[in-house]
């Protein structure tokens, strides 16, 4: 009846035996009731006695089951309840409410805040605010400095038996460095003190002086041709020990490495070493001297005072007038009418420098120019007539003039001017900077003023000043894509240089070529020499595979010999090799871009054009190869003179880290990036073609790069030949020369640039040690070392003149000294900057103190 109930006590019988119901019992409502709950009292369970019918009763009869009234009382079945669970307390729904809504808002929060934190990290990041933890130190600063870079003259050795610090090889000993000091290797030590004799560097067996003689008028630096400035001189060997360069080549150049320059020997004729009264700088006065008299021991001291370089430069070329083209006349500037003027000609301009009226986007030619035409050299050219090369120093009005910088320019002019016969002029070209306060363009008074205001009298001559809103004004237009923000614009001197160098190249048409120069470049050697020797390798170099070699560093010690070298640039550019960007090729997953590109790279033959024709400007001039690539047998631009020279790699700046790669405007770029190349420090040679293809692409077709990139990208789009000059390159370090090589050659196809591992961006870190960087740490602490002055406490006068012997010569503050001053070979030095040399005070600042009268 109801829930059936099971209770361990209750008997077997009661438990089975069953009241069979054949009709519905007429029970009260109440009694079924109870049926739903039993008793919880165990007594109930044995209600029931013995006598009891149930169903195994024989008494029973059906009669008695027929009738209303149940024969046997309905029997209560008790079933244990089921122990019931307590019931835990519950929150009201108010307080629930409000805990949702706390968590809610909570989360809601936590996300805003993460939002927020995300921009703000973003922003800062773009802002370079981040304040990141200091990162793991470059493997190479564990590398052991070098010492034999300050030897002096008391120590010097013939170069043939010089035991170079470095490089070593692998495998080889290392050297003890105290070996070098007491001369054990080459001399007794009672001779190792005794100081050699100088000589002239114009009777140098393997100089230009002696090897490729000139015939010109001498030239002098007063009108009545009397005063002539000194002979730069040096020391044959090297200081013993001295590091081999791991960059370049001199053999190679025909650069001299057999000497070395010291101080006077370098400095002496352009006023170093005597006093201001004497007409000199007044530094240089003190220290270790001896043997340099020997420098004006035939020529005597120049009286600088009073000098007019721009007169002096004028004078020259007129006596040599005749080795030279006859110069074409300068362009006419517009000016309108003028009653009381003379007829003047009709504006006619030049052919070479033809401006077209319209962005040419036909292949008319224009008139008195001539199909891919050949560059002025000496043996093209009619009569032998020598082109002439103009010197271009880039500076700023508000440039700090030091007497360091006052005889650095004096050894340039006078090495390259007056010693090639007016071959080379030099020019300033200055930025003034703020032209809002001297407003040059609209005064003729006020531009005089300012050159006299910041620059020394005897440069003045020879300044040419341009202005920001100068190359706004002439190359407006141009889309700007503020590469490095909005206080930089693209037609300033930070990104906009080459703008300056192409109007200045506009301005004068009397130069073939043109050097841009820097104020913090020095040269530790003859400059006529070094740039002679440049530009005739640069002309011997064949075209094959000129680009490809362009684009790597040469370390002899690794590379072997410049065939070597060349051979192994070729393999690796046509074959291609294993790099971080092609190391997953041919796996599952890998990028398929990639892997369609190849691993060998197309290689250059002649104009690289950009994707879209209407970015090609004047096509019709550019050079078209003799023959094939195949066919060519390195034939093809041997003689040509080389229209973009270069001290750094051209790299590839596609793929790598460099922060100005995609610094190129004016290009459709909806297919790629154009072909392009840069080179770091903008220091090179142009010639008068590339400048105007760059002036008048600018000008007509908008197309402009950042300066280290725009001349080689519109030389490569052109068809122009431009040459990597390896010229030799010191490190500060002792790197192992295997690794060295793999660091700076990491790009695409063992080339520096094309990859994201490239040398240039952020591995550039590398090339602070040596001597040729925008960054250089070593190149200024060498050259202030080399002038006598004391880098990091080491050096100096004491450092030169006194022996310690405590000191174990293991690194640059454990030599011992008394060696004598420095002297290096000849190197290009970049950047030197800020020099401050101990001045004398100036007679003319002193006071004129009259004397008491004692009877007074």
């Amino acid at each position: 009846m109801g829930v059936s109930s099971w209770n361990p006590l209750r008997s077997r019988d009661g438990r089975q035996s069953k009241l069979p119901l054949y009709e519905n019992l007429n029970t009260p409502s109440k009694e079924r009731d109870s049926n739903d709950s039993y008793s919880d009292s165990d007594d109930d369970d044995y209600s029931i006695t013995s006598s009891s019918p149930g169903t195994n009763n024989s008494r029973v009869t059906s009669a008695s089951i027929t009738t209303a009234t149940p024969i046997m009382p309905k029997r209560s079945f008790m079933v244990s309840g089921r122990p019931r669970q307590p019931i835990a307390y519950r929150l009201p729904n108010k307080v629930i409410r409000y805990l949702c809504f706390g968590l809610t808002s909570f989360i809601i929060l936590m996300i805003l805040t993460l939002i927020r934190a995300s921009h703000n990290e973003n922003k800062a990041l773009a802002e370079g605010r981040i304040d990141r933890p200091p990162s793991a130190p470059p493997a190479w600063e564990s590398y052991p400095f070098l010492t034999r870079y300050y030897g002096g003259i008391r120590n010097l050795v013939p170069f043939s038996k010089n035991v170079p610090e470095y490089p070593r090889l692998q495998g080889e000993p290392r050297v003890d460095k105290l070996s070098y000091v007491n001369g054990s290797n080459w001399k007794p030590d009672v001779e190792e003190r005794n100081l050699p004799a100088s000589k002239e560097y114009i009777k140098y067996p393997q100089s230009v002086f002696q090897n490729a003689p000139e015939q010109f008028q001498e030239c002098f630096l007063d009108k009545a041709n009397k005063v002539r400035v000194p002979p730069i001189r040096y020391y044959e060997g090297r200081p013993n020990g001295f590091p081999e360069a791991i960059l370049g080549s001199y053999e190679l150049l025909g650069l001299p490495e057999d000497i070395c320059f010291e101080r006077y020997g370098r400095y002496g004729p352009y006023g170093f070493g005597y006093s201001v009264r004497s007409g000199g700088l007044g530094t240089g006065e003190h220290g270790e001297k001896e043997g340099f008299e020997a420098t004006w021991e035939k020529v005597p001291q120049v009286d600088w005072k009073g000098m007019d370089w721009a007169d002096v430069q004028r004078r020259c070329y007129r006596s040599n007038a005749a080795r030279y083209k006859e110069q074409p006349p300068r362009h006419p500037a517009p000016h309108g009418f003028y009653v009381n003027e003379a007829a003047a000609a009709p504006m006619k301009i030049q052919a070479r420098d033809t401006l077209p009226e319209e962005p040419p986007k036909s292949s008319a030619k224009e008139p008195g120019k001539e199909k891919n035409p050949a560059p002025a050299s000496e043996e093209d050219s009619v009569g032998k007539k020598l082109p002439r090369t103009a010197v271009v120093i880039r500076c700023w009005d508000e440039y700090l003039w030091k007497e360091e910088d006052i005889m650095n320019i004096r050894s340039l002019i006078s090495e390259l001017v007056l010693a090639s016969g007016g071959r080379y002029d030099v020019h300033l070209l200055v930025q003034v900077k703020n032209d809002a306060a001297h407003p040059i363009w609209a005064d003729a008074a006020t531009y005089q003023r300012r050159i006299e205001e910041t620059i020394p009298e005897e440069f003045r001559g020879l300044v040419t000043f341009w202005t920001e809103t100068q190359m706004l004004s002439l190359y407006q237009g141009i889309f700007d894509l503020f590469a490095r923000g909005p206080d930089l614009p693209v037609h300033g001197v930070y990104r906009g240089l080459q703008m300056a160098m192409q109007h200045f190249a506009y301005l004068h048409p009397e130069y073939d070529y043109f050097w841009q120069w820097e104020m913090d470049i020095r040269y530790i050697g003859h400059y006529y020499d070094l740039f002679t020797k440049i530009e005739n390798w640069a002309k011997e170099q064949p075209r094959k595979g000129l680009w490809e070699r362009n684009g790597r560093f040469y370390l002899p010690s690794v590379h072997g010999t410049w065939e070597d070298f060349k051979q192994m640039a070729r393999v690796q550019s046509e074959m291609g090799t294993t790099g971080a960007d092609n190391i997953w090729d041919g796996l599952p997953g890998a990028d398929k871009q990639s892997q369609a590109s190849g691993r060998g790279d197309k290689p250059i033959w002649g104009p690289e054009r950009p994707k879209d024709p209407k970015d090609w400007f004047e096509p019709e001039d550019d050079p078209v190869p003799e023959t094939t690539y195949e066919k060519d047998r390195y034939v093809w631009g041997v003689g040509e003179e080389a229209e973009y020279i270069t001290f750094n790699p051209m790299f590839d700046p596609e793929g790598t880290t460099w922060g100005l790669a995609d610094d190129i405007t004016g290009y459709n770029t909806t297919e790629g990036m154009p072909p392009r190349r840069a080179q770091i420090i903008t220091a090179s040679r142009m010639s008068r073609r590339l400048l105007m293809k760059m002036h008048r692409e600018t000008a007509f077709l908008k197309h402009h790069a950042f300066p280290e990139m725009w001349p080689g990208t519109v030389a490569l789009q052109h068809g122009y030949k431009a040459v990597f000059v390896p010229h030799p390159l010191y490190v500060d370090r002792e790197w192992p020369p295997e690794i060295f090589a793999r660091t700076l050659n990491n790009g695409r196809n063992g080339a520096t640039g094309g990859s994201r591992t490239s040398v240039f961006g952020q591995r550039e870190h590398n090339l602070i040690g040596l001597t040729w960087f925008y960054n250089s740490g070593f190149a200024p602490n060498l050259y202030r070392r080399w002038l006598g002055l004391k880098v990091n406490n080491d050096g100096g006068e004491e450092f030169e003149m006194t022996t310690d012997e405590s000191k174990n010569g293991t690194s640059v503050n454990e030599m011992r000294g008394g060696e004598g001053r420095m002297c290096l070979p000849p190197v290009l030095l970049h950047p030197v900057k800020d020099v401050d040399l101990p001045v004398e005070a100036n007679p003319e600042d002193t006071l004129d103190i009259p004397e008491s009268d004692p009877g007074a």
